[in-house]
């Protein structure tokens, strides 16, 4: 279902108005593990990925979920492709 997810959004025009959410407060590792949840990554391959202990990337994606107000992961996925963090709009791509 993520992977449907991400290809959905993938397709998506850019949006017309700026994005409700900030990724202004979270912190770089925080955004690499985001940027890995929207790419499909399950918790036991960003752990393999970022060389973490899986309960360092369940704390991660914790504070993901209470810093961007998003209660699973689906719409982590889409706070990602919203804030440009991954897709075609991805800043500096």
């Amino acid at each position: 279902m993520t992977r449907r997810l991400i290809a959905e959004f993938a397709r998506r025009p850019e949006p017309t108005r700026p994005p409700s959410r900030s990724l202004d407060a979270i912190t770089n590792r925080e955004l690499e593990v985001l940027g890995l949840i929207a790419r499909g990554l399950s918790n036991t391959e960003i752990t393999e990925h970022l060389h973490l202990s899986l309960a360092t990337v369940k704390t991660h994606i914790g504070r993901l979920h209470a810093k961007l107000q998003a209660p699973d992961h689906a719409q982590l996925v889409i706070v990602a492709y919203e804030t440009g963090l991954v897709g075609d709009r991805r800043r500096g791509a």
